[in-house]
């Protein structure tokens, strides 16, 4: 082969290499809306749980931790741990929760020094909806 067959064939590839290389520059990534609700999907069931989250005056938290520890199915073998933070509106949702669950589900919420908690039976509120005020643990 001599130099001039070659040259036919790379310069598309060169071009298309140079193409996806600008588009990737391009993508700029964007900033997280403060605004948007945090969706977690747990894919173990059809319930959901939506909360939110104040301080004791009732203004809403942002970026306070919601966890939630979940053992589920035949003996409680299928064990599952959620966690996920608020927007700032203090409002986070949960999906794909089991429905049957041995024991509930008890969700604990914090915010540096501030906790509070909620507990659910998702047999008894499947589509469940929550207001958690954090308050100070005693000393």
């Amino acid at each position: 082969m001599n130099k001039t067959s070659l040259r036919p064939r790379a310069l598309p590839l060169i071009l298309f290499a140079v193409a996806l290389s600008l588009s990737a520059f391009a993508q700029t990534p964007t900033a997280p809306d403060p605004k948007a609700v945090p969706v977690l999907d747990g894919a173990a069931g059809p319930c959901t749980a939506d909360f939110t989250i104040t301080d004791a005056a009732g203004a809403p938290v942002y970026a306070a931790k919601i966890k939630v520890h979940i053992a589920y199915r035949f003996g409680s073998f299928h064990k599952l741990d959620l966690e996920l933070a608020t927007n700032a509106d203090g409002k986070a949702r949960l999906i794909g929760l089991p429905e049957r669950v041995k024991r509930g589900l008890t969700f604990q919420a914090s915010e540096g020094d501030r906790t509070g908690e909620a507990f659910d039976d998702p047999a008894e509120t499947c589509k469940a909806q929550f207001t958690i005020a954090l308050k100070k643990e005693p000393t």
